[in-house]
């Protein structure tokens, strides 16, 4: 097996588990889906890291940005400060992902289109999840707005666009690999 693959599914594993704490489920508390998130990100951040040391090419930049995005997002989980920050953290790493993941998109040597797919699936729902996150710290700033729903649902989607977007790479890279 090789690191691009490891990391794929990794990176896949994280996103789902991501795309399950961002989800309203009622099943877990709040300690336990800011856990899961937190494991989320971080194997996404390896995954990311693990893909990008098998490449020499835009996608490697690409899953190099994408793990400083989950990095970034990881950080905010974990330092004690406002909420407010953590959400500006969250934001940003967001949008840092998404960004890595259009980088990998534009990756002209790529030749399966299943793959660049998939980052771009990546890229559209980690933009979601920003503007989202975005909408709830708006709404965190003003109260009196009713944005906070339409944010939590954006991040919502955006989480599991995101996810299928991993998963599909990881299947790729797996049908590639064997």
């Amino acid at each position: 097996m090789t690191k691009e693959l490891i990391g794929s599914w990794l990176q896949a594993v994280g996103t789902v588990l991501a795309a399950v704490a961002a989800s309203p489920t009622g099943i877990f508390d709040e300690n336990y889906q800011h856990d899961l998130n937190l494991i989320g990100n971080t194997l996404q951040a390896t995954g990311s890291a693990l893909q990008a040391t098998d490449q020499t090419s835009l996608s490697s930049i690409g899953n190099e940005v994408q793990a400083i995005g989950n990095s970034t997002i990881v950080y905010g989980l974990i330092i004690p400060t406002s909420e407010k920050t953590k959400t500006e953290l969250n934001i940003k790493g967001n949008l840092l992902q998404a960004l890595g993941g259009g980088i990998a998109f534009a990756d002209e040597t790529v030749e399966s289109t299943i793959n660049r797919i998939g980052n771009l699936l990546q890229a559209i729902g980690n933009s979601m999840q920003a503007i989202g996150n975005k909408m709830e710290w708006d709404q965190m700033n003003h109260p009196s707005n009713d944005e906070d729903s339409v944010g939590a649902s954006l991040n919502t989607i955006g989480n599991w666009i995101q996810a299928i977007g991993a998963v599909i790479i990881a299947i790729d890279q797996t049908n590639t690999n064997w």
